[in-house]
């Protein structure tokens, strides 16, 4: 009797070109995914990272003070320059700017998200991500603008602190050095309260999901052993929410921290990162330094997703 080995599966191709390719691609799957991969990684490699080496590389060139031309020598003279008190002062506004938002966000959007992972159901769950997203869909320049009238001395907010007899204490906020102004609309608070609103809701859908990855029996188990609200809270939903708190700060701390629209239309003259970048490179034509600035928020990220790593925030976006 003759014994016939057992021979890999033929798959049916078609005849041609085609049909053949077909065959080969069906055989070779690592050939496949190299096939499939490789655009996207030329696209990545050259574009973005090619573009991202080629601006760090200019921070260690430098101006030439007479005839402002770049001289491509490699300096350290433009990091010298970043270290002076005047761009050392807009890299700690910036910093703590993106920190306070980010916190501000997290205190706003921690409710919200908890309503809408333990309580909004059905069509209210639905109405609860088009509330959210439905910001996300208008024109952000719009978006920036209806606030600086919402924060002007005639906007709605002076009106309505008017109608309640509150302008003393509005005047009185003002006059603080730091955070006032002539308005609100010229003022660092004004800044924050734009940020918040237009970052809001990537804060709030991560600590949403994180929310809904935890038991509801826990909370329940925590009241019946005595916990107070506080405490189940602090012990148990505030340590299993974290990495989506996490994830979302990564959104809420970058997106500020590279933003200049938002200073530029609602703030004062002190600048940030930003601006500071889009002057150097456009009214100023320091090229070496501008990407000296971007350096920052570049480094600054990188400590930061390591640390929202170790902390598993990933887990939750």
């Amino acid at each position: 009797m003759t014994m016939v080995a057992a021979a890999d599966p033929i798959r049916p191709g078609r005849g041609g070109f085609f049909g053949a390719l077909s065959d080969v691609l069906w055989r070779n799957p690592r050939l496949t995914l190299f096939l499939m991969l490789t655009p996207p990684l030329l696209w990545l490699g050259i574009i973005y990272l090619g573009s991202l080496f080629a601006l760090l590389l200019q921070s260690f060139f430098s101006i030439d003070e007479y005839s402002g031309l770049i001289r491509r020598e490699f300096t350290l003279s433009t990091y010298a320059e970043l270290l002076n008190r005047a761009n050392i002062d807009i890299i700690v506004r910036t910093l703590v700017m993106s920190a306070s938002v980010t916190v501000g966000a997290a205190i706003v959007a921690f409710p919200i998200a908890y309503f809408a992972a333990r309580y909004a159901r059905g069509k209210w769950k639905a109405l609860f991500y088009l509330g959210i997203m439905l910001p996300l869909w208008s024109s952000y320049l719009v978006k920036v603008y209806a606030w600086k009238l919402i924060l002007a001395r005639e906007g709605i907010l002076n009106w309505l602190f008017a109608k309640l007899h509150l302008t003393w204490l509005l005047d009185a906020w003002l006059a603080i050095p730091v955070v006032g102004g002539n308005s609100l609309s010229v003022s660092h608070t004004g800044t924050f309260l734009v940020f918040l609103y237009v970052w809001l809701p990537y804060m709030i859908l991560p600590v949403q999901a994180a929310l809904e990855r935890v038991p509801g029996n826990l909370v329940e188990a925590s009241a019946d052993l005595g916990a107070s609200p506080r405490q189940t809270f602090s012990n148990v939903l505030l340590p299993l929410a974290l990495p989506g708190v996490i994830a979302g700060s990564i959104f809420t701390f970058s997106l500020t921290m590279g933003d200049y629209i938002i200073p530029q239309i609602v703030g004062t003259s002190r600048r940030f990162i930003g601006q500071a970048v889009y002057a150097h490179q456009g009214t100023a034509g320091n090229i070496p330094l501008a990407a000296a600035f971007t350096v920052v928020p570049i480094v600054v990220m990188g400590f930061y997703l390591w640390f929202a790593k170790r902390r598993g925030a990933f887990d939750a976006l």
